[in-house]
Protein backbone atom coordinates (compact mmCIF):
# COMPACT_ATOMS: atom_id res chain seq x y z
CA UNK A 1 0.00 0.00 0.00
CA UNK A 2 3.00 2.57 0.90
CA UNK A 3 4.89 1.72 -2.37
CA UNK A 4 1.37 2.29 -4.25
CA UNK A 5 1.03 5.41 -2.83
CA UNK A 6 5.17 6.40 -3.38
CA UNK A 7 4.31 5.53 -6.69
CA UNK A 8 1.51 7.31 -7.21
CA UNK A 9 2.91 10.44 -6.08
CA UNK A 10 5.62 9.93 -8.48
CA UNK A 11 3.46 10.09 -11.15
CA UNK A 12 1.59 13.04 -10.35
CA UNK A 13 5.14 14.68 -9.62
CA UNK A 14 6.04 14.15 -13.27
CA UNK A 15 2.77 15.22 -14.72
CA UNK A 16 3.33 18.51 -13.04
CA UNK A 17 6.66 19.20 -13.31
CA UNK A 18 7.62 18.07 -16.63
CA UNK A 19 3.46 17.37 -18.22
CA UNK A 20 3.06 21.22 -17.21
CA UNK A 21 6.45 22.79 -18.30
CA UNK A 22 6.17 25.91 -20.27
CA UNK A 23 7.86 29.12 -20.42
CA UNK A 24 5.35 31.23 -18.24
CA UNK A 25 5.40 28.74 -15.30
CA UNK A 26 9.60 28.12 -15.74
CA UNK A 27 9.90 32.25 -15.03
CA UNK A 28 6.99 32.84 -12.31
CA UNK A 29 7.19 29.80 -10.21
CA UNK A 30 10.64 29.98 -9.37
CA UNK A 31 9.82 33.62 -8.47
CA UNK A 32 6.80 32.56 -6.68
CA UNK A 33 8.73 30.30 -4.00
CA UNK A 34 11.36 32.67 -3.53
CA UNK A 35 11.08 34.29 -0.07
CA UNK A 36 13.00 37.28 -1.26
CA UNK A 37 9.91 37.73 -3.36
CA UNK A 38 6.94 38.71 -0.52
CA UNK A 39 9.31 40.46 1.27
CA UNK A 40 7.50 43.63 0.12
CA UNK A 41 4.07 42.34 1.19
CA UNK A 42 5.40 41.25 4.85
CA UNK A 43 7.05 44.42 5.27
CA UNK A 44 3.45 46.26 4.21
CA UNK A 45 1.45 44.31 6.44
CA UNK A 46 4.23 45.15 9.62
CA UNK A 47 3.20 48.81 8.45
CA UNK A 48 -0.41 48.60 8.15
CA UNK A 49 -1.07 45.78 11.25
CA UNK A 50 0.94 48.64 13.43
CA UNK A 51 -0.87 51.58 12.16
CA UNK A 52 -4.59 50.17 11.47
CA UNK A 53 -4.70 48.49 14.85
CA UNK A 54 -1.27 50.25 17.05
CA UNK A 55 -0.70 48.30 20.31
CA UNK A 56 -3.08 45.17 18.50
CA UNK A 57 -1.05 45.72 15.35
CA UNK A 58 2.31 44.84 17.17
CA UNK A 59 0.40 41.61 18.88
CA UNK A 60 -0.41 40.74 15.77
CA UNK A 61 2.85 40.82 13.90
CA UNK A 62 4.36 39.66 16.88
CA UNK A 63 1.96 35.75 17.23
CA UNK A 64 2.54 35.78 13.33
CA UNK A 65 6.06 35.33 13.16
CA UNK A 66 5.74 33.23 16.56
CA UNK A 67 2.97 31.27 14.21
CA UNK A 68 5.51 30.80 11.85
CA UNK A 69 8.02 30.12 13.98
CA UNK A 70 6.08 26.97 15.33
CA UNK A 71 4.81 25.81 11.90
CA UNK A 72 8.59 26.25 10.62
CA UNK A 73 9.88 23.90 13.94
CA UNK A 74 7.44 21.14 13.56
CA UNK A 75 8.06 20.64 10.05
CA UNK A 76 11.70 21.48 9.42
CA UNK A 77 12.77 19.95 12.59
CA UNK A 78 10.20 17.40 14.18
CA UNK A 79 9.26 15.95 10.88
CA UNK A 80 11.68 16.13 8.54
CA UNK A 81 14.20 14.87 10.54
CA UNK A 82 12.36 12.14 11.85
CA UNK A 83 10.76 10.85 8.49
CA UNK A 84 13.94 11.74 6.26
CA UNK A 85 12.02 11.30 3.28
CA UNK A 86 14.99 12.33 0.21
CA UNK A 87 13.86 15.21 -2.17
CA UNK A 88 13.08 14.42 -5.52
CA UNK A 89 16.03 16.09 -7.51
CA UNK A 90 18.40 14.57 -4.72
CA UNK A 91 16.39 11.00 -5.52
CA UNK A 92 19.62 8.98 -6.97
CA UNK A 93 17.33 6.67 -8.88
CA UNK A 94 14.76 9.26 -9.71
CA UNK A 95 16.68 12.37 -9.89
CA UNK A 96 17.48 12.04 -13.94
CA UNK A 97 13.75 12.58 -14.28
CA UNK A 98 13.28 16.02 -12.78
CA UNK A 99 13.41 19.16 -13.98
CA UNK A 100 15.52 20.98 -11.50
CA UNK A 101 14.97 24.76 -11.96
CA UNK A 102 16.30 26.03 -8.83
CA UNK A 103 18.75 25.03 -6.40
CA UNK A 104 17.99 21.50 -4.99
CA UNK A 105 18.95 22.14 -1.35
CA UNK A 106 20.14 19.19 0.97
CA UNK A 107 17.47 18.95 3.55
CA UNK A 108 14.95 16.61 3.72
CA UNK A 109 11.75 16.49 2.01
CA UNK A 110 8.93 15.65 4.27
CA UNK A 111 6.48 17.86 5.14
CA UNK A 112 7.39 20.78 2.95
CA UNK A 113 8.12 24.06 5.10
CA UNK A 114 7.16 25.83 2.28
CA UNK A 115 3.55 24.68 2.01
CA UNK A 116 3.50 24.35 5.89
CA UNK A 117 4.45 28.03 6.77
CA UNK A 118 2.52 29.76 4.49
CA UNK A 119 -0.62 28.04 5.27
CA UNK A 120 0.17 28.44 8.82
CA UNK A 121 0.18 32.36 8.36
CA UNK A 122 -2.66 32.40 5.69
CA UNK A 123 -4.85 30.86 7.98
CA UNK A 124 -4.03 32.64 11.01
CA UNK A 125 -4.69 35.70 8.97
CA UNK A 126 -7.75 34.13 8.13
CA UNK A 127 -9.42 33.49 11.42
CA UNK A 128 -8.47 36.56 12.30
CA UNK A 129 -9.46 38.66 9.45
CA UNK A 130 -12.16 36.96 7.48
CA UNK A 131 -15.18 38.95 9.04
CA UNK A 132 -14.19 42.77 8.32
CA UNK A 133 -12.28 41.51 4.60
CA UNK A 134 -14.21 38.89 3.27
CA UNK A 135 -11.83 38.12 0.27
CA UNK A 136 -9.27 37.56 2.88
CA UNK A 137 -10.31 33.67 2.84
CA UNK A 138 -9.71 33.62 -1.10
CA UNK A 139 -6.38 36.02 -0.87
CA UNK A 140 -4.64 33.83 1.60
CA UNK A 141 -5.54 30.47 0.26
CA UNK A 142 -4.50 31.62 -3.78
CA UNK A 143 -1.34 33.11 -2.02
CA UNK A 144 -0.48 29.81 -0.47
CA UNK A 145 -1.67 27.32 -2.58
CA UNK A 146 0.76 29.17 -5.30
CA UNK A 147 3.71 28.91 -3.26
CA UNK A 148 3.10 25.39 -2.56
CA UNK A 149 2.49 24.10 -6.04
CA UNK A 150 5.53 26.03 -7.23
CA UNK A 151 7.62 23.63 -4.91
CA UNK A 152 6.42 20.84 -6.93
CA UNK A 153 6.90 22.31 -10.53
CA UNK A 154 10.50 23.26 -9.68
CA UNK A 155 11.39 20.09 -8.42
CA UNK A 156 12.48 20.46 -5.02
CA UNK A 157 9.01 18.68 -3.52
CA UNK A 158 6.68 15.84 -3.98
CA UNK A 159 2.78 16.37 -4.13
CA UNK A 160 2.27 14.10 -0.63
CA UNK A 161 5.26 16.66 0.49
CA UNK A 162 2.74 20.01 -0.25
CA UNK A 163 -0.37 18.17 0.55
CA UNK A 164 0.68 16.97 4.10
CA UNK A 165 2.65 20.06 4.51
CA UNK A 166 -0.73 22.24 3.77
CA UNK A 167 -2.94 20.57 6.07
CA UNK A 168 -0.65 20.69 8.70
CA UNK A 169 -0.19 24.64 8.09
CA UNK A 170 -3.67 24.72 8.21
CA UNK A 171 -4.11 23.35 11.48
CA UNK A 172 -1.59 25.13 13.07
CA UNK A 173 -3.13 28.22 11.81
CA UNK A 174 -6.17 27.38 12.59
CA UNK A 175 -5.00 26.64 16.04
CA UNK A 176 -3.05 29.91 16.51
CA UNK A 177 -5.66 31.81 15.46
CA UNK A 178 -8.21 30.63 17.81
CA UNK A 179 -6.25 30.94 20.78
CA UNK A 180 -5.07 34.72 19.47
CA UNK A 181 -8.77 35.32 19.68
CA UNK A 182 -8.97 33.77 22.88
CA UNK A 183 -6.43 35.34 24.50
CA UNK A 184 -6.61 38.93 22.90
CA UNK A 185 -10.48 39.80 23.76
CA UNK A 186 -9.86 43.53 22.67
CA UNK A 187 -9.12 42.28 19.47
CA UNK A 188 -12.50 40.23 18.96
CA UNK A 189 -14.76 43.23 20.86
CA UNK A 190 -13.49 45.31 17.81
CA UNK A 191 -14.36 42.92 15.03
CA UNK A 192 -18.08 41.98 16.77
CA UNK A 193 -18.49 45.91 17.17
CA UNK A 194 -17.36 46.55 13.15
CA UNK A 195 -19.62 43.72 12.13
CA UNK A 196 -22.72 45.15 14.15
CA UNK A 197 -22.64 48.40 12.59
Amino acid sequence: MLQQMIELDKEIFLAINQGMSNPVFDWLLPILRNPYTWAPLYLFLIIFFIKHYGKLGIIIVACTLLNFGISDAVSSHLIKKNIKRVRPCNDIEFKHDVNVRVRCGTGYSFTSSHATNHFAMAFFWIVLFRRKWRHTLWLCILWAAAISFSQIYVGVHYPFDVLCGSILGILIGLTTGYLFNRFVPSFVEEKQNLTTQ
